[in-house]
């Protein structure tokens, strides 16, 4: 099952609160919303997706425990970008200054704030392009760092600001960079 998009206007003009609602209403259900305001209904994941993505993000929270540099955050978090777009990556990490400067019920609802590293996992129903799409509007909208990890084709795309994508094929390791300093996503994890 691949991705459904849904526009409403003009019958429907859904409010922040009220897609924040709808998420809640629907539980079950994984919505995202693009800078159109088009609802997006994301299918679940399959097996090997959902435990590729558990075992990349446990790898995350080990890191961040240890530093203690931020907050990391998983696939059921969505976030309000700058250009108005409501969007889960599959792992995101904020730094803690950052996340402090938001109010309580703001960090309770979907963060008005773009993650300073995102984490896309392609699963078999995932499109390439739209996903490359999703992966350019994270850095037009202040994302610092970003892979796009294709378990399939053992790609990974990585995104920085103000730089080309750079494209490895079946690399063995990826640095987290100056954004995530000191962090190593061994992908063992992900080729297995």
């Amino acid at each position: 099952m691949n991705a459904v998009t849904v526009n409403f206007k003009p019958i429907l003009e859904l409010t922040d609160d009220q897609f924040y609602q709808l998420c809640r209403a629907n539980p079950d259900v994984k919505f995202e919303r693009n800078a159109q305001g088009e609802l997006i209904i994301m299918p679940p994941t399959g097996g090997e997706t959902g435990n590729r993505n558990v075992e990349i993000a446990t790898e995350f929270v080990i890191w961040n425990r240890q530093t203690k540099l931020g907050k990391v955050f998983d696939s059921s978090t969505c976030f309000k970008l700058p250009n108005g777009a409501d969007r889960s990556p599959d792992v995101s990490w904020i730094r803690q200054e950052r996340w402090d400067t938001l109010t309580s019920e703001e960090k309770e609802k979907f963060p008005p704030i773009a993650p300073d590293f995102v984490l896309e996992l392609m699963s078999p129903t995932d499109s390439l392009k739209v996903t490359q799409d999703k992966m350019k509007e994270y850095m037009e909208n202040q994302v610092r760092l970003g892979w796009l990890i294709d378990p399939k084709t053992r790609r990974v795309e990585i995104y920085r600001q103000g730089q080309d994508v750079e494209i490895l094929k079946s690399p063995t390791l990826l640095s987290g960079e100056d954004v995530l300093p000191g962090f190593i996503l061994n992908l063992q994890l992900v080729w297995n």
